[in-house]
């Protein structure tokens, strides 16, 4: 399992009781729209941020909210979607990112979530770069790394640091179009169906097994822009529930000399 308590090897069970807290970090280098997802939708600190500007949605309404304000999560145990293991209380308690100036630390901090800048042109090489990357999060301690929009390559030390707990979207279905021209590849090919994919993290370009995938179709006469609006809105939804099923401790990372992940998908 991916929610352990010493935070070692897959397979220890996730930690007891209503006190539990699933700590995510997010690397994110631009707008920040995933990021702002996870927090609309997953995102429970232990305080309420006020907006005194905008009335405030009663404790137990849904947890969509207007873009760049922090949304009320539900509680741990609703998240969860009724039986089986409920979902521990998911805490977003770090965003980094490389480029100054973006607008996922702007979300980030109207949230009260903690932030890093760092920058690559403040250090000699990427290694260098890498290290404070690895030590700024450890610091943090999180269960979990997101990569939601980060649009540099992580290196081995960082996957090293957090083995099996760094996750990715793609905005395809993987292995088809890596990198990061993956919509406009799609309508250049004329696929009739693209998709959207979250998936473990590895030393390669958008290579590391899938934990989940979900189509969506191409029409005729799809721009990017066009085909991206439906795009993101899948990335929206599926990222954020993957999350809480790593939370839940209902994703499996694959058995040595497989690429086979068990996701224990809950009943409709």
């Amino acid at each position: 399992m991916i929610a352990m308590p010493d935070k070692g090897a897959p397979g220890s069970p996730a930690p007891s009781g209503d006190d539990r807290i699933f700590r995510v970090a997010v690397l994110a280098s631009g707008s920040g729209s995933n990021l702002q997802a996870i927090i609309d939708r997953l995102h429970h600190p232990p305080f309420t941020i006020v907006d005194t500007e905008a009335e405030q949605a009663p404790q137990d309404q849904a947890v969509q909210a207007p873009q760049g304000q922090a949304a009320k999560a539900p509680p741990p145990a609703a998240a969860a979607g009724g039986g089986g293991t409920p979902t521990p209380r998911i805490e977003i308690v770090l965003v980094v990112c490389d480029v100054p100036g973006a607008k996922a630390l702007e979300r980030a901090e109207r949230a009260g979530i903690r932030t890093a800048l760092i920058p690559v042109r403040d250090f000699r090489d990427r290694e260098e770069h890498d290290l404070a990357l690895v030590t700024r999060l450890c610091e943090a301690e999180p269960d979990l790394v997101v990569l939601a929009g980060y649009m540099r390559l992580v290196s081995p030390s960082l996957l090293t640091a957090f083995p099996w707990r760094v996750i990715n979207l793609h905005p395809a279905l993987l292995p088809a179009f890596p990198g990061t021209t993956s919509i406009r590849d799609a309508v250049r090919y004329g696929v009739k169906v693209t998709g959207v994919t979250v998936h473990f993290v590895d030393v390669g370009v958008d290579t590391g097994p899938v934990i989940a995938q979900e189509a969506v179709r191409v029409k005729d006469g799809d721009t990017p822009d066009s085909l991206g609006a439906r795009v993101h809105a899948v990335e929206h939804r599926l990222l954020p529930e993957v999350i809480r099923l790593i939370a839940a401790g209902k994703v499996h990372p694959p058995l040595p000399g497989s690429r086979v992940v068990q996701v224990d998908w809950e009943a409709d």
